[in-house]
């Protein structure tokens, strides 16, 4: 059946999962492991993990110097480890009974919406604790909308970074990208200029000692691709973004560049925001105080993305 020549979605009620299909892509969205399980676009799975909201980059040279990691360690914790404690299901706007077991029975297999979105609620392993939502609204064609929603809290140690993790199955060829140029931060942008640029595989910054790298500031999409010039496109308006080889906790854990890993997959960032790097005099100083997040408020912000 052709969903998207009538506007229509595919619906497939599952014990545990939830099924949405269009034409050439459907979408799984897990209660078990709380998120989007899989995305399939030209019958090529684009997904190697569920995206979780994301509070960790690896700790730079004057991170350390300051003892940023001991001041702020408990949100790597929290990026590692997520507890989803609500799901919500909505059918084109209308809040529906989680249609998990033994409610899905009452569905057919021939169910259609115009719209479908999933929201999930995550609790941070940190003290004091707080909430995150992440909502996904799919359309037709295949754009899902991302709406992602942090609640502020007093008492929580510096935020380095707020934004979604993906994980792709394997490694892309490169990706274009509308923003400033070269690698770019909060505090460390006055040189970027404006534009449309390609990047040929993803290159990471050779330090000394691995850290956070490739960071791109006011990016308006991102379009990675294989060999084949098939991919993912993100979209949003002035996002923080980063495609590299390895995942924070990974570049965090080597010393040395030949301690990391061998390349299987593509790990992409999409960000409201990221702390500066500071490092105005040497390497040890102080972040700006108006380049750090504040944790206090409330922090949302929203993106699009789409196989291709």
């Amino acid at each position: 059946m052709d969903y998207a020549d009538r506007g229509k979605l595919g619906i497939v009620y599952g014990d545990v999962t939830l099924g949405v299909r269009g034409e050439d892509f459907h979408l799984i969205f897990s209660y078990q492991t709380g998120g989007l399980e899989s995305m399939v676009k030209h019958g090529k799975e684009w997904l190697y993990r569920t995206p979780k909201p994301t509070f960790w980059r690896a700790t730079t040279d004057n991170d350390r110097g300051n003892g940023f990691p001991f001041r702020a360690g408990m949100w790597m914790t929290a990026d590692m480890f997520q507890k989803c404690v609500d799901i919500q299901v909505r059918i084109d706007g209308t809040k529906i009974e989680k249609p998990s077991a033994p409610v899905n029975n009452k569905y057919s297999d021939k169910e259609t919406a115009e719209r479908v979105e999933v929201i999930f609620t995550y609790e941070t392993l940190t003290v004091p604790s707080t909430q995150v939502k992440v909502s996904y609204l799919v359309f037709a064609d295949g754009n899902v909308r991302v709406r992602a929603h942090y609640y502020g809290k007093e008492g929580m140690p510096e935020l380095p970074a707020f934004g979604m993790r993906f994980v792709m199955p394997t490694k892309a060829d490169g990706f274009v990208y509308e923003g400033l140029s070269g690698e770019t931060y909060p505090d460390r942008k006055a040189g970027g200029i404006h534009g449309i640029y390609e990047v040929e595989g993803l290159p990471v910054t050779p330090y000394l000692v691995p850290q956070e790298c490739g960071n791109k500031v006011g990016v308006r999409y991102a379009r990675l691709v294989d060999a084949k010039g098939r991919g993912m496109m993100f979209e949003g308006d002035e996002l923080s973004f980063s495609a590299l080889p390895y995942t924070p906790h990974e570049l965090e854990n080597a010393a040395h560049v030949y301690e990391l890993p061998q390349v299987h997959h593509t790990i992409v960032r999409v960000a409201l925001a990221q702390m500066g790097v500071g490092g105005d005099d040497s390497w040890g100083s102080l972040v700006h105080p108006e380049y750090h997040i504040d944790v206090t408020k409330p922090l949302k912000f929203t993106f699009r993305f789409k196989g291709i």
